[in-house]
């Protein structure tokens, strides 16, 4: 009977053990399957252009920048998440592979930083730049003065304390080798002005000290090569905003369109004395030499190729700089038409009521686009009180501040112009429908980013403001002329007056608020996924993209 009973036993056992590691199997293939489908929403786009327009040496350099790039986005890879290979010898999925190398990392940019893949939790605020086990408190009662620094990364000594590594000792290796790819590019430059930048970037590299090399990167006048390199933005960080994630871009300039867009830089003091709030608010001087120019895009590399992509450019970041030098800003034409072909016009044939599609245009976007990275030169700098900088004052409300103050004084910057005279014949109905199937598009890269936040506060602000209707029979939207440029006028005063007063507080209700995405858009953004429209776009792109 005991035999019996424990044959019973075993018996059941087995059957328990199988039958879990079949609902493994199947929860697994499960995973697999959507991620298969999410990593499908990003639509296929090569980077190219007519390098032949190029001279020998200029074609000689790009293999060099290629390399430099590449470094980059493996610096990138640390500080947003760690160790890549140990995460890509867990995983031989192919969908699976590709989504990861998206977000670089299991969790979904695009989707409020979502964990993607059951054993990961939670994505850490601060990214890799601060230890897991760090919290606020201990922060922010350590007294080292480096500890804000853009280019430190935060690790914990021997001792268990906390220590700020420069990033060009965190990143030693990598670095120097980047330094000393700029300097052989540097040796084949024609350019005076595109080999003093290669130069002064190659020694700010080593030095993390990258203000001679900003300077450098604005003389630059006449180069046909572009080449952006090091740790730029902080948006990566949203803990506190503090730390610069490494990137790099490889431009090819368009002479014919960049011509176009020389006449809107000699025009950028009149914009600042003329944005809509209190003379205290725009009473600084945005440098005189700032500059717009197009180019095609031929590589993306680290933070910048990191979820949604980057269609347009606006540096340098450093307030000093841009205050006494400007500010240039680049136009990413090729990249630009793929995002308005493959994903702006599906999205306006769904959401846009069918009597404003006509209205949707590529000039317009492109128009919107483009005075968004100007608008990012206006406004102030440092508090009215000039206790501090903006970027200081409003810690990790910051990003999402100034993207939205961006996106909504671009929008104003072409109403100024065309009551100017500086458009020609222009319909400003086509930027401002063009504009609201804008935040459709960028809205669906979810609400945790500082541009969806941004996106959000907007959307809510206009509708708030009748800016728009939405037809319940159809879900289709409509834009009202008048309230949308009330509206515009109104939000663009309240954010450049919380960035003069530096109002920490306001900036972060505004964001609790309004920084979310609620049930009725949801729903219509739901109805844009199920339609099949990408999300976004992945690039093929490096020197076999462009016949090297």
């Amino acid at each position: 009977m005991k035999n019996i009973i424990l044959f019973i036993w075993v018996l059941a056992l087995s059957y328990a053990c199988t039958n879990k590691t079949s609902n493994e199997t199947v929860k697994t293939m499960n995973t697999d399957k959507v991620i298969e489908q999410k990593a499908n929403e990003f639509a296929s786009f090569k980077l190219t252009t007519d390098i032949g327009l190029l001279s020998q040496k200029e074609k000689e350099m790009l293999p060099l920048l290629f390399q430099a790039a590449n470094l980059m986005e493996d610096i990138y890879w640390e500080e947003a998440f760690g160790d890549k290979e140990e995460l890509f010898s867990k995983y031989q999925d192919e969908a699976v592979v590709k989504f990861l190398k998206i977000n670089y990392g299991p969790w979904e940019r695009l989707n409020n930083n979502e964990p993607f893949l059951p054993e990961f939790g939670a994505k850490p605020a601060g990214a890799n730049f601060y230890p897991k086990d760090m919290s606020k408190e201990e922060f922010e009662a350590w007294g080292d003065d480096s500890k804000t620094s853009l280019y430190s990364v935060i690790k914990r000594d021997e001792n268990g304390s906390l220590q700020s590594v420069p990033y060009h000792i965190a990143f030693k290796e990598k670095t120097e080798k980047a330094a000393d790819l700029l300097t052989k590019a540097a040796a084949l430059a024609e350019d005076e002005g595109l080999k003093n930048y290669l130069e002064s970037r190659a020694q700010a590299l080593m030095t993390d000290d990258y203000f001679k090399s900003d300077i450098a990167w604005l003389d630059m006048k006449n180069n046909n090569i572009d080449f952006i390199i090091g740790p730029i933005e902080n948006y990566e960080d949203q803990l506190y905003g503090y730390k610069a994630a490494h990137e790099s871009f490889i431009l090819i300039k368009d002479k014919e369109w960049s011509k176009k867009l020389e006449r809107y830089a000699e025009l950028l003091p009149s914009l600042q004395e003329n944005l809509p709030c209190e003379k205290k608010y725009k009473d600084e001087t945005p440098g005189g030499e700032s500059d717009m120019n197009v180019y095609d895009a031929v590589y993306y590399a680290g933070d910048c190729n990191a979820g949604s992509k980057t269609i347009a450019i606006n540096l340098p970041n450093d307030e000093v700089v841009r205050e006494t030098k400007g500010s240039r800003k680049l136009q990413l034409k090729n990249s630009m038409q793929a995002k308005f072909d493959k994903i702006l016009v599906p999205i306006a044939e769904l959401l846009i009521d069918e009597s404003q599609q006509s209205h949707v245009k590529f000039d317009a976007f492109f128009e919107n686009t483009m005075f968004h990275e100007v608008a990012h030169g206006l406004g102030l700098g440092n508090t009215v009180d000039k206790s501090s900088t903006v970027r200081e004052a409003l810690k990790d409300a910051y990003t999402s501040i100034e993207e939205g103050k961006a996106d909504i004084l671009g929008l104003w910057c072409v109403y100024k112009l065309n009551e100017m005279g500086e458009l020609g014949d222009k319909d400003l109905m086509d930027n401002f429908v063009t504009f609201m199937a804008g935040i459709f598009r960028s809205v669906r890269f979810g609400a945790a980013s500082a541009h969806g936040k941004a996106n959000m506060i907007r959307f809510y602000y206009f509708q708030e403001n009748g800016a728009f209707t939405r037809n319940q029979d159809n879900g289709t939207y409509s834009v009202n002329f008048e309230k949308m440029k009330e509206a515009m006028l109104s939000l663009s005063d309240m954010l450049l007056k919380i960035q003069g007063d530096g109002d920490y507080e306001t900036a972060k209700a505004l964001i609790e608020e309004k920084g979310l995405i609620r049930e009725e858009l949801q729903a219509d953004l739901d109805r844009v996924s199920e339609a099949g429209i990408p999300r976004d776009i992945v690039f093929e792109q490096g020197p076999e993209a462009l016949g090297l």
